[in-house]
């Protein structure tokens, strides 16, 4: 045959082939299904009425699924609650109580000192080498904690030192 002619048969030859797969892997199942035994009249079906409830079993009942065993809530705005980014059939088979659930790195980080310094730009680059992150300018000219983008570093400028303090709460330990 020419190549045109292979050519406008190939779709069809797919389409044959693929529909004797699937009648091959249906007949299977309909002969394992006919293998079963039939249960009979022994188990009857619970009634079902409009007005019933739909009744949640305790194996069918979700547990609260947290961001992290010590944060509730989001720290991010780009981020989803855990209980809506866990969802779908990837996860409908999934034990969350087997799954890792490390903790969440924000609250330690908001435990860390500002760091005072007397210049108006600060560069920070995590520590360096292969644990740190690229190296970012930091402004400290306002009178505020800066922090870190990557790391969440606070830095804050000397002269700035009275006001902040003055403040009544901040988010990291001066």
């Amino acid at each position: 045959m020419s190549a045109s002619r292979l050519r406008a048969i190939q779709p069809f030859s797919r389409q044959l082939a693929s529909s004797r797969r699937a009648f091959a892997v249906s007949a299977r199942q309909l002969e394992a299904n006919a293998s079963l035994p039939n249960p009979g009249p022994q188990t009857k079906a619970p009634a079902v009425t409009a007005d019933a409830a739909p009744q949640v079993t305790p194996d069918a009942a979700r547990k609260e699924i947290l961001q992290a065993p010590n944060r509730a809530d989001i720290w991010s705005r780009s981020q989803r609650p855990r209980k809506e980014a866990m969802t779908g059939p990837r996860f409908e088979q999934t034990d969350f109580d087997l799954q890792p659930q490390p903790y969440a790195a924000i609250e330690l980080v908001h435990k860390t000192p500002v760091r005072w310094t007397h210049d108006r730009v600060v560069a920070c680059d995590g520590g360096g080498g292969p644990t740190g992150h690229p190296k970012i300018y930091i402004n400290t000219d306002k009178p505020e904690i800066a922090v870190c983008g990557y790391c969440g570093a606070p830095y804050a400028h000397e002269h700035s030192r009275k006001h902040l303090e003055s403040l009544p709460a901040t988010s990291y330990p001066l």
